[in-house]
């Protein structure tokens, strides 16, 4: 039998506020525990929960950046249950009455574009934390993270894959980041995803029996959780067992799902509206002012920079991928595109925009990347800023330097050694672009290897790739290769 896999995501994204949903304690990262929680947090007799105006605006930014309606009202609730880490014996949330409702994601896999729709986002509180390391069999309580704000989003189940769901936590990741709603740092804890998977048989319309996988903090742990999951839910059903609903934790050691207890519905947790908080009024004229200071969305630039600067969708795509990528590109491409319009217009010919573009764009793909890559660093920490880059891009324009004396260069920049023209000037690496000087060592090589020039007359393409070897060689690799071949070329022909 062939198999359908039906996934959606519940994602807890923390919101970038510095203060608790409901409390003024601080929601800095890395204190000592219990340092940060206050009265409201903990449940004491007597206090009373404040709404956050910062979380609010931060879901409400939200909601708008997804296409999504913001209720008003939207109500808090109160969804019981008892956990060691939940002082009050109940997690304050949204149940029937979200802040955000709708909304969708678009996501890129392979070729493929796909849309995700979203059910909602709402507002809650986070729980505190249990420690089972360094206790010898007993658990330590962490309260510092109780009253956290959080922003729970919800997908429809309209993922088909685990590349599916990875796909859509990256672009969701991307957005709480660009619209500055959430950190969006996985190893704090700031941006943690929940996977509901399930199988059906391909071409059936009845969803499944789903089990939740909790607490996914890695794109990595979540693929490879959905993977083993599908594979164990497949297998269960072929040998004749149900799958019983259940919540379920991903083990990174093993690879494995295992089940932590049976999946709960929501009338176990006997949401009812809290009676501290009145319904939460969201007007148009607050909405105004938060839509009035949006950014530009990463789909909405990735279509611009396909449009602008004519570059492939596959590029614009990773451009975006963040906001600080996206920055660095279109400042490289600026500078870059100004000095060229200097140099080259000198010379009586205008650069090209597109190709500026698709420049800056080859080298913040390939070697910044790469490089970042490799030493594990971002690209705020980078050694080489846009403007350095760009005057290495300048250089390339302007024929100064062949693209393997560009990466001469880089190298050297990014060992800190100078800005692009200083290297050129110190390694003598300036690119030969006379062509009488060309000229004069094409005409040496041709008279120092006879056989070879025989040879290609004699229709053996592979001398004439010797021939321009013993150019370049000749050249100490600084003469312009284009022109090369074009005078090694008429030459020949003569």
């Amino acid at each position: 039998m062939k198999w359908e896999v039906v996934i959606g995501l519940e994602t807890h994204a923390q919101l970038s506020t510095v203060s608790k949903i409901f409390s003024g304690a601080s929601t800095a990262f890395g204190a000592e525990p219990n340092t940060q929680a206050c009265g409201v947090d903990i449940a004491l007799p007597g206090v009373l929960p404040v709404l956050n105006t910062g979380a609010v605006e931060r879901a409400i930014r939200f909601g708008l950046a997804v296409g999504a309606k913001i209720n008003s009202p939207s109500i808090f609730a109160r969804k019981n249950y008892f956990y060691p880490d939940l002082p009050k014996g109940y997690q304050i949330s949204q149940y029937e009455l979200p802040i955000v409702e709708g909304g969708t994601i678009t996501i890129q896999v392979g070729d493929t574009e796909k849309t995700v729709r979203l059910t909602r986002a709402h507002l809650e509180e986070d729980a505190g934390k249990s420690l089972h390391e360094d206790f010898h069999g007993r658990t330590g309580i962490d309260l510092n993270r109780a009253g956290t704000p959080l922003l729970e989003i919800v997908s429809e189940p309209d993922m088909r894959s685990a590349e599916e769901a990875v796909a859509y936590a990256r672009a969701l990741h991307t957005l709480v980041r660009w619209i500055d709603v959430c950190d969006g740092n996985m190893q704090e804890g700031s941006f943690r995803c929940d996977a509901n998977v399930s199988v059906r048989p391909a071409g059936s319309e009845k969803l499944g029996t789903r089990r939740e996988i909790k607490n996914l903090n890695s794109f990595r742990f979540l693929q490879q959780a959905i993977e083993y999951e599908v594979r164990w839910q497949i297998g269960e059903l072929e040998d004749g067992r149900a799958i019983q609903q259940a919540t379920v934790l991903f083990d990174p050691d093993t690879g494995e799902t295992r089940m932590m207890r049976t999946k709960e519905d929501a009338h176990d947790y006997r949401y009812f509206p809290d009676p501290d908080l009145l319904p939460l009024e969201v007007t148009a004229e607050r909405i105004a002012v938060v839509r009035s200071v949006m950014p530009e969305l990463p789909q909405a630039m990735k279509s611009r920079f396909v449009d602008e600067y004519k570059l492939p969708d596959y590029d614009a795509a990773l451009l975006t991928a963040s906001k600080e990528t996206a920055s660095y590109f279109e400042e490289t491409t600026r500078i870059t595109f100004d000095a060229a319009k200097v140099l080259l217009g000198i010379a009586g010919k205008e650069p090209v925009l597109s190709g500026v573009a698709k420049l800056a764009a080859n080298w913040l793909i390939g070697e910044i990347a790469s490089r970042l890559n490799s030493g594990g660093i971002e690209l705020a920490d980078s050694p080489i800023k846009p403007g350095q880059l760009a005057k290495l891009l300048a250089r390339i324009l302007d024929q100064t330097l062949s693209s393997k004396m560009a990466r001469e260069v880089f190298d050297a920049m990014w060992a800190g050694e100078g800005d692009a023209d200083a290297i050129i000037a110190a390694k003598g690496l300036k690119q030969i672009s006379d062509s009488g000087e060309i000229e004069k060592i094409v005409d040496q090589v041709l008279a120092a290897n006879t056989q070879q020039v025989a040879d290609f007359r004699a229709g053996k393409e592979k001398a004439f790739n010797s021939l321009v070897g013993q150019v370049m060689k000749a050249s100490r690799g600084k003469a312009n290769p284009q022109q090369v071949n074009d005078i090694l070329r008429r030459r020949l022909a003569g």
